[in-house]
């Protein structure tokens, strides 16, 4: 299995255009791993087990772990309101700001929108700082009533743990976290990184592979993704959620009812590849009968994925370093690959349907968010999705903006009233659904967990009877 494993992961990796990946797999403690390419395009080192990639959003997963650690020592508790803890905490919406509590934050149910653009510096008051920020920010929804994916707000739990440690949040989870678990290959701190072996991002431009920069954002984002480790860390911290919450000496940090907490459905989430549940951080879906809990993360120009199977004892990371076009579809067909190779299961896509005139006349127009705008047209029967970065954020980050994603198809699902899955480009496989409002007029989209709210095109009721 072992030389299978590795001829699989390089030929993918081959196929995407993807400089350097490293993948692992446990199954019942037995250990596999396959390494392939190069660090980066322009600085060319081998990529092993201990190579660092940055780890994007699969960070909210240690900052979740972290204050479920600090509730079991009663520091905090979840269902308590964020205010209790961060008595600064402000939004435009007063009431809303009194009713966010910190299980809100890690569900993603706080209403709060994806992202605030804010570069809060690199001082120990980061985070303080991003709470400041929050100030003015809109509601997507009200708290406790929707799922929609948030930056914003495991940076204010990033906060939450500042606050109940005493500790810069850093420290507080290589204190409580990080160490314990002898995971000497992750840091948050770029002096950290810089001298040891670490990948580089990259993205497409004008068809070649350029080293994507800045290869890390700001202090502020740290909570919800500023972690970078190697895919031997990511392997051992899968088989500790696997585990129990039980350290390698032994020691229990988090009892195990906190862990199966974390990964119970909480709140549903609608047509996203994300999952059809959250959890507490992590993402939950059913493959086959077989329950998978995962979380993915991307970084500028880099992608990184954990998947468990609890009931079998299963765990695969995936970490690469090339953007959407590559990385992404890399990542995706690995998960598949060793699902279907280690649990024989089969991890299918849903059935698409033809054009549909009436569900394009209702989801054309633009949608967008603090962040990006999505714009859907109909051109000769056909329906088209484009993701751009919004132009004020470009302009913000000029030295270094972040890729659009050109046009690509979009097909609507069978069974579901407005799902859609993207069928082109580096989106490929994506899953979104249009959302209409208590009039049944479409006002916004989900994607990629995201809600993006609907600002442009006439919108349409449609007679459905």
């Amino acid at each position: 299995m072992q030389a299978e494993f590795c001829e699989y992961v390089q030929a993918r990796a081959v196929d995407h255009g993807v400089p350097g990946v490293a993948v692992a797999t446990s199954l019942a403690g037995a250990e596999t791993y396959a390494c392939y390419g190069v660090t980066s395009v322009e600085n060319s080192l081998p990529v092993d087990r201990h190579t660092l990639f940055a780890l994007g959003s699969v960070t909210k997963t240690f900052t979740a772990t972290t204050l479920m650690r600090l509730e079991a020592d009663g520091r905090i508790k979840l269902d308590a309101p964020v205010r209790h803890y961060v008595p600064e905490f402000e939004l435009a919406d007063e009431d809303a700001a009194n009713k966010i509590t910190v299980k809100n934050l890690l569900n993603h149910t706080a209403g709060l929108d994806w992202r605030v653009d804010a570069d809060t510096g690199e001082g120990n008051d980061a985070l303080a700082l991003g709470v400041t920020a929050l100030r003015k920010s809109r509601l997507i929804a009200p708290p406790g009533s929707r799922a929609s994916y948030s930056q914003a707000g495991y940076n204010l739990a990033g906060r939450i743990i500042e606050a109940a440690t005493g500790l810069g949040y850093e420290k507080a989870v290589a204190r409580l976290i990080l160490e314990p678990l002898n995971l000497t290959s992750s840091f948050f701190d770029r002096d950290d990184v810089m001298t040891r072996r670490f990948a580089a991002g990259h993205n497409l431009s004008n068809g070649c592979l350029q080293t994507a920069r800045p290869w890390k954002y700001s202090r502020g984002d740290n909570p919800g993704a500023g972690l970078a480790s190697s895919v031997a860390d990511q392997l051992r911290w899968c088989k500790f959620h696997l585990g129990g919450g039980l350290c390698p000496g032994g020691t229990r940090i988090v009892p195990e009812e906190s862990l199966l907490r974390m990964r119970s459905p909480t709140v549903a989430c609608e047509n996203s590849s994300l999952g059809d549940w959250i959890g507490l951080s992590w993402f939950l879906r059913e493959v086959d009968g077989v329950k998978i809990v995962e979380h993915g993360g991307s970084a500028n120009g880099q992608f990184a994925n954990l998947l468990v199977a609890p009931d079998h004892d299963f765990a695969v990371a995936v970490l690469s370093n090339a953007g959407p076009d590559g990385g992404l579809a890399f990542n995706r067909e690995i998960l598949h690959w060793t699902l279907e190779q280690y649990l024989h299961v089969v991890d299918r896509a849903q059935e698409e349907q033809a054009y549909d005139a009436r569900a394009s006349g209702e989801v054309v127009g633009t949608y967008q968010n603090e962040m990006m705008v999505v714009t859907v047209r109909d051109a000769d029967a056909a329906i088209t999705l484009e993701c751009q970065i919004r132009p004020e954020i470009r302009v913000a980050a000029a030295k270094a903006p972040p890729p659009d994603l050109p046009p690509a198809g979009l097909s609507l699902l069978s069974g579901d009233d407005l799902a859609f899955v993207i069928t082109s480009g580096g989106l490929k496989g994506q899953k979104c659904c249009f959302n209409r409002d208590a009039m049944g007029v479409v006002a916004g989209v989900d994607l990629a967990g995201r809600f993006f709210d609907r600002v442009a095109a006439a919108k349409l009721t449609v007679d459905r009877g």
